[in-house]
């Protein structure tokens, strides 16, 4: 097969264009390289020099090892630049030195993060970007000119990704819900005033809402002022099990549908406010390149998938399920190419203590590697998704990062010894993915009929 220098199929490309883009053939979704080539980004996540400091100290342990080994972080870069190649990977993903994608023979497609809306939140210390503020705006479009502008004309920028894992919905780190979260900002902050306005015209009598939601309060002025708004009900995270079991428990409590419904509605609004805006931010600094989307920690709510895809050039999710179809069907629905951000499985014969992260253990790394072929094959023969990032390219210190987090995710050691097992795998996926993306039209032709 003839692949561009990008490593795009050269043979029934699409027309060049200089960047990075999306288009169909035969309903099946694909990336097309700046050369036309038919591309699937096939990447890695945090190719750094110095991916991780052991936690509460500045020792990076991998940055060490490569030193000593390279001499320098230029000699790193080239190296490792080449040898992500030499696997067939395409793509330097989230948190990468963006020089290593151009510092090997190859090229390297680059993704960038932006952490739009995060950089916001954090600033206002809350759990959620106020997307109401009119300082998220003017944030936002000052964050992505200063970010996004000198990337403009780059033709080894796949696309960029707006933040990383925000919280949309109930899921592992919680129960609250958008509308819960936005009615317990500080009173008179934009998002809180939004949201018990859009009670307020929803149930006009006050009664009427507090039947559904019993607050201490008992008229709209002293709900604004109440210090905690509790949640009526608790609901399920988004997937199978909430589809059967919260439609069931729906249909037994109309205060509960009712919730709900009140739920729904406000997560859908705040979904298309931040995806327009953001979206509206990056194409204003950079309008050759795709927006990426928000990398989904955990399937959101219909409705604020619905939002995304209306923005939003490609849909991002992170998937560390041993079986990632049930997921790529979920966000198939919106009929937009998908792309998955993290995955990555762990091996627990190499030392590492492997307790805390997610992504399924295993025992050993040749089942490590079995389960990335598994995974990946599945993946790229969807007909909607354009590719997969591995989380990570080295692994995490034994006595833990930032956060703790202490595993075996890495393509090389923290002494930057390759991982046979795993790298043979993908070595050979990566290589045979195009041709089983391109049997996908198989899948597109019966969901279609």
């Amino acid at each position: 097969m003839r692949r561009t220098k990008w490593g795009g199929l050269a043979e029934r490309g699409f027309e060049a264009s200089g960047f990075f883009r999306v288009d169909q053939r035969d309903g099946i979704h694909w990336l097309v390289d700046p050369d036309g080539g038919l591309f699937l980004s096939k990447g890695v996540n945090n190719v750094r020099f110095d991916p991780d400091n052991i936690r509460n100290t500045d020792k990076v342990p991998y940055a060490q090892a490569c030193l000593d080994k390279y001499g320098s972080r230029n000699n790193w870069r080239a190296a490792a630049a080449n040898r992500l190649v030499s696997w067939n990977f395409n793509t330097i993903g989230c948190w990468s030195d963006e020089v290593v994608a151009g510092a090997g023979d190859t090229p390297l497609a680059m993704t960038p993060i932006v952490d739009l809306g995060a950089s916001f939140w954090l600033h206002r210390r809350q759990r959620f970007p106020d997307v109401f503020d009119d300082e998220f705006e003017s944030h936002i479009r000052q964050r992505a000119k200063e970010l996004c502008t000198p990337r403009r004309n780059a033709p080894q920028l796949l696309g960029t990704f707006i933040d990383n894992e925000l919280y949309w919905s109930p899921d592992w780190r919680g129960n609250d819900e958008l509308l819960t979260t936005f009615l317990n900002f500080p009173p008179r902050r934009p998002g809180r005033v939004t949201a018990i306005t859009a009670l307020q015209q929803h149930y006009r009598d006050f009664e009427q809402f507090n039947a559904v939601w019993c607050t201490p309060a008992r008229s709209w002025d002293a709900l604004h002022m109440l210090g905690q708004i509790e949640a009526p009900f608790t609901r399920l995270a988004p997937g199978a099990r909430y589809n059967t079991e919260e439609s069931w428990a729906n249909k037994l409590d109309r205060r509960r549908e009712a919730f709900a419904a009140d739920c729904d509605a406000f997560a859908a609004v705040v979904a298309d406010r931040y995806f327009e805006l953001c979206v509206g931010a990056i194409k204003a600094a950079d309008p050759n390149h795709m927006v990426l989307g928000a990398r989904f920690g955990a399937l959101p709510h219909d409705g604020v998938l619905a939002a995304a895809a209306r923005h939003l050039d490609v849909i991002s999710f992170n998937c560390y399920h041993a079986d990632p179809t049930p997921l790529i069907e979920a966000y198939a629905t919106t009929g937009k190419p998908c792309i998955i951000t993290e995955f990555s499985f762990r091996g627990d014969d190499v030392g590492l203590p492997n307790s805390m992260g997610g992504g399924p253990r295993v025992p050993t790394q040749t089942e490590r590697a079995a389960c990335f072929r598994s995974y990946a094959t599945a993946a790229v023969s969807h007909p909607n998704v354009v590719g997969y990032h591995w989380f990570e390219h080295a692994d995490q210190p034994r006595e833990g990062r930032f956060d703790g987090e202490d595993c075996n995710y890495g393509t090389v050691t923290i002494e930057d010894e390759v991982y046979p097992e795993l790298t043979g795998a993908m070595t050979e996926v990566n290589a045979d993915a195009e041709r089983l993306h391109g049997q996908g039209v198989a899948i597109a032709s019966a969901a279609q009929a």
